[in-house]
């Protein structure tokens, strides 16, 4: 499985003491001294420097090296200026030794008035020129004095000459431009606004049918050829008395295949049974019955009762990865009713969970999650001394008011809103993997459907916005060597920018279905959706230019089905990289494709299809709403142009009225097979296909039609 992004950078974090943003009084700002490359040949500008580090000024520039005993050095220069333009850092390493791993960061008051971040601008390995963007939202505060740290990681006597440090101004991007259009009851998410209407250069791919490709090809069993087939049959029999199947996390990771140990994951083989099933396929009615076989997850034998990522699995490592499991098991609960199985183990799981929540309770009956993970067997939060994952309490949160929806137990209910109740007392940024934008559609679900009011707009902020406990998690944005790469999800300033394909597709299968819930999200949802369809065409091998990937063509997979893990902003000066941990960390796996990210395609394939106006697409909100009320199908469509664009929409042989709950209207009456609407000016509309004939009423703030809920805020001024 991957390994955190960056996680070398949190070394760093510990080093300088910077771990979490700290809270600082507010007293006289002392004149800056505005920054320039010839600082790094001034002496007296470096008084911060690290005890006992060699740090010298050189006619070639800053010499940084690592004293004897340690890991790492780091030069200091304080109380300097940025230009108010700053956008992009241009480096010039003049000499580096051997493995000499640099890094530049900014310490000082930058995402927020009145606490001090540190933000990584760039990371990178040996001599020469490179040139990183600088994200605007690390540095929105420029008047305020920041410190420059210069680092270098490695063995005693490692060392880098850094002999220029520039601040440039940002680039301009002509497609991101100032808002002319307000659509009314609509509100903005900031990162949201930092994306083009139109990105370029634009593709669509159909990611139903590179779904559904990729199902045939990981489960073809007779594939021949180096690294295949890829799934095999695992007869360990350690939670079933019946053969289950395995998949690699990595093509090519050789210590994930038949006849090794039973080591396939569980993020890997069941998200790739769910992405097949939102792309529309049956996998209990394949060669195997994938569905049951994913059983083979709940930690039975060794009697923790839990869906884990392991077969033989543990507690107490990490929340994300004990939660997302069980997130793709519910799912899969819900998709195939049929199998009574997963909903036992689902009751049983949950019950477990709850159990948790208690054990996690505070003082004012609230839980506590500001741990790392929770050991079952000790009954108590566990806490490492690198990190913790706080939005741990999102996943309770969309894990439980699931077990309200299926088994109606008013204790499910209960531990869902005390668990958003901790998420929305958090005065930070909680956002560690993959977990909060799932509590963030459970926020919205009971703010819509029980009259509750969690503050969606700032657990919003925080999904697209930059950790607090994981520095630099966030989405992206920026032209990336002249590819828009807006709208994925992963780190902003590892290397420049390090997205993920699991992350960015899970993210999306988490949000669209809120614009059903909160519709005054909808414009948001849907032009950040735009520029996330385009932009993760570029996870996949021949996207990009040729050497513009971490390795050379996989000739066993000519379609290009499987994506890379990630795309970085930039890799051996190539940019942007498709690529991954495993080949530059060498920690493994023989190629950065990775199975574990390319299996949740399927939620893209699920949600995404295209309309008759190229740039217009129909967003399906019901495709990843698990454990929904019934509901009529729903659509989002975003324009992205400045002038408004009519569409067809495809309705079938059965009259209905197309009532939009973003703007509170009929936009068809009467209609079937094909209707045409009008999607406003950089606008949205969350069309409701209703029964023509169907009985209004209202119920409260709910407009419903035969009794089931059409818009849960029709009477809520906009």
């Amino acid at each position: 499985m991957k390994m955190s992004p960056g996680l070398w950078v949190v070394g760093w974090l510990a080093l300088i003491g910077l771990a979490s943003p700290v809270v600082i009084a507010q007293p006289a700002v002392a004149p800056a001294r505005v920054w320039a490359s010839g600082l790094l040949r001034a002496a007296e500008a470096w008084p911060h420097a690290e005890k006992d580090a060699r740090i010298v000024v050189t006619p070639q520039g800053l010499h940084v090296e690592v004293a004897p005993g340690r890991k790492n050095a780091v030069a200091a220069a304080p109380g300097l200026a940025l230009p108010a333009d700053t956008g992009l850092l241009r480096l010039r390493v003049a000499a580096a030794s051997a493995g000499a791993k640099w890094n530049v960061c900014l310490y000082g008051e930058l995402r927020r008035p009145g606490e001090k971040h540190t933000a990584y601008i760039a990371q990178g390995e040996g001599a020469g020129e490179r040139v990183f963007p600088i994200d605007p939202r690390l540095i929105p505060h420029r008047e305020q004095p920041v410190r420059l740290h210069l680092g270098v990681q490695g063995e005693p006597g490692t060392f880098i000459v850094m002999a220029e440090v520039s601040f440039l101004p940002a680039p301009q991007r002509p497609n991101v431009l100032p808002r002319t259009r307000f659509q009314p009851g609509q509100r903005d998410i900031a990162t949201v606004e930092q994306m083009p209407n139109l990105p370029e250069p634009f593709l669509l791919i159909d990611w139903r049918a590179k779904a559904r490709a990729y199902d045939r090809f990981v489960f073809d069993f007779q594939a021949r050829g180096e690294f295949l087939p890829l799934v095999w049959l695992d007869e360990s029999r350690i939670n079933l008395d019946r053969a289950t199947f395995g998949l690699p996390s990595y093509v090519g990771n050789l210590g994930q295949a038949a006849g090794k140990t039973n080591s396939q994951e569980g993020v890997t083989c069941m998200g790739a049974v769910l992405g097949a099933t939102l792309a529309g396929l049956d996998k209990s009615r394949q060669e195997h019955d994938y569905v049951s076989m994913c059983e083979a997850w709940f930690n039975r034998k060794n009697g923790l009762d839990l869906v884990l990522n392991q077969q033989k699995g543990n507690t107490g490592g990490s929340f994300w990865y004990e939660m997302f499991t069980h997130i793709c098991f519910y799912a899969l609960a819900d998709r195939y009713p049929d199998k009574p199985r997963l909903g036992e183990i689902m009751r049983t799981t949950a019950d477990r969970w709850r159990t948790a929540y208690l054990d996690l309770g505070g003082s004012n009956g609230v839980p506590d999650f500001n741990h790392t993970s929770f050991d079952f067997r000790a009954r108590k939060g566990v806490s490492n001394p690198r990190w913790r994952e706080p939005d741990a309490a999102a996943g309770m949160a969309w894990m439980q008011y699931a077990a309200w929806m299926k088994f109606r137990d008013s204790n499910y209910l209960a531990a869902a809103e005390g668990s958003l109740t901790f998420l929305q007392g958090l005065k930070i940024n909680p956002f560690y993997e993959v977990l909060l934008p799932y509590g963030t559609l459970a926020a919205a679900r009971l703010n819509a459907e029980h009259g509750r009011s969690y503050d969606v707009d700032r657990l919003l902020g925080w999904c697209f916005g930059i950790s607090d406990c994981r520095g630099g998690w966030g989405v992206l944005v920026g032209n990336w060597g002249g590819y828009d790469c807006d709208g994925l999800q992963g780190s902003i300033d590892n290397r420049g920018g390090y997205a993920f394909a699991m992350n960015t597709f899970a993210m999306a299968g988490a949000l669209v279905p809120l614009a059903r819930y909160d519709p005054a999200y909808a414009r948001a949802i849907g032009k950040w959706m735009l520029n996330l369809a385009n932009s993760a065409r570029l996870f996949y091998p021949g996207a990009l230019p040729p050497g513009h990937e971490s390795g050379p063509p996989w000739p066993g997979d000519p379609q290009h089905l499987i994506a890379y893990e990630g795309l970085r902003y930039e890799w051996d000066g190539k940019s942007p990289c498709a690529t991954g941990d495993p080949v530059a960390m060498k920690w493994g796996p023989r190629t950065d494709l990775g199975l574990y990210g390319s299996s949740y395609a399927g939620m893209l394939g699920a949600i995404i299809s295209p309309t008759d106006e190229g740039r217009i697409l129909q967003l399906d909100c019901l495709a990843t709403d698990f454990f929904r009320a019934p509901a009529y199908p729903t659509f989002l469509y975003y324009n992205p142009h400045p002038q408004a664009r009519r569409i067809s929409l495809s309705l079938g042989e059965k009259a209905v009225t197309v009532y939009d709950i973003a703007g509170k209207r009929i936009l068809a009456r009467n209609v079937k097979g094909r209707a045409r609407i009008a999607v406003p000016a950089d606008g949205a509309v969350v069309a409701v296909m209703v029964p023509a004939a169907g009985t209004v009423r209202n119920e409260g703030r709910k407009l419903l039609v035969n009794d089931i809920v059409v818009d849960a805020w029709w009477n809520v001024g906009q």
